[in-house]
């Protein structure tokens, strides 16, 4: 991700540590899925059968994105709104938004 898309805000609404955990726990899945993938190029297996299992990470990585868009909308934006911050806080999803829905 380039440096102007990176922001160094905290969150408005911390993550409470079930969030984090659940979020965490996808992700080790995940990277698991990745170990899976890089054995599966070592043991030379059939391209298909790693193209499949390629599609199959990058549709738990969306579904993480999708988990964290609607947990942001759901509290930072909605607490940036009431605030009067809603604004930047729109544009700067728009701008995340616009990047996720390109991969």
């Amino acid at each position: 991700m380039s440096d102007e898309m990176m922001s160094h805000k905290e969150p408005l609404v911390p993550r409470s540590d079930r969030e984090r955990t659940a979020l965490q726990n996808r992700l080790k899945r995940i990277e698991g899925q990745i170990r899976g993938l890089q054995n599966m190029v070592e043991e030379d297996r059939y391209c298909m059968d790693i193209l499949v299992q390629i599609t199959a990470i990058q549709s738990a990585l969306k579904q993480v994105g999708f988990s964290l868009l609607e947990r942001h909308s759901r509290t930072c934006l909605s607490h940036a709104i009431q605030s009067g911050q809603g604004e930047e806080y729109i544009e700067e999803l728009m701008k995340v938004i616009k990047q996720f829905s390109k991969s």
